[in-house]
């Protein structure tokens, strides 16, 4: 599975999930979104598209891109949603990093790529790149019905279906 992930360098290195994925061999990171692999599913928040079953051969062939960088700045730069005609975004689930644990929505790199992994059906893939995070555990645990049910739907607009009806349950 090629993972690559582009380090914007804005980050607390001993808190950084990317540059330790890389120090484990799990992952390949980038200082220059031009050396993004091309056709590669980018995960991007903003993007109107959930990830989802439907992109199980195109994470095979050409793999997962993660962006590690400031949202805020991503939000206002045409340059990053110029990466990859395949962005897709993530439906809701909880960080348990230690940074943002308990947070909704604000996954650390490595919970975003297993996440993405998990639901497209990459489940050990996903287990595997959370082994050397001693939380890595904990995230798959809290989360673990929604994924399965996001790893169950075949279609973006089904993951979509499932995590409004999550939140509906939820208010």
């Amino acid at each position: 599975m090629r993972i690559t992930v582009f380090h914007a360098d804005e980050c607390d290195k001993k808190k950084c999930t990317a540059i330790k994925l890389e120090k484990m061999g799990k992952c390949r990171l980038v200082y220059n979104i031009n050396k993004i692999p091309s056709g590669a599913l980018v995960l991007n928040p903003y993007s109107d598209k959930a990830v989802s079953y439907e992109d199980c051969k195109m994470v095979s062939r050409r793999g997962i891109v993660g962006l590690d960088c400031s949202w805020n700045e991503v939000s206002k730069s045409k340059k990053f949603f110029s990466l990859s005609k395949y962005h897709r975004s993530l439906p809701f689930l909880i960080a348990t990093n230690p940074v943002n644990y308990g947070k909704p929505c604000i996954l650390s790199t490595v919970e975003a790529i297993a996440a993405t992994l998990y639901i497209t059906r990459f489940k050990d893939e996903a287990k595997n790149l959370l082994d050397g995070f001693k939380w890595g555990h904990t995230f798959l645990e809290l989360n673990h019905d929604l994924l399965e049910a996001y790893s169950e739907a075949d279609s973006s607009k089904e993951v979509v279906e499932i995590q409004n009806d999550f939140l509906n349950s939820h208010e």
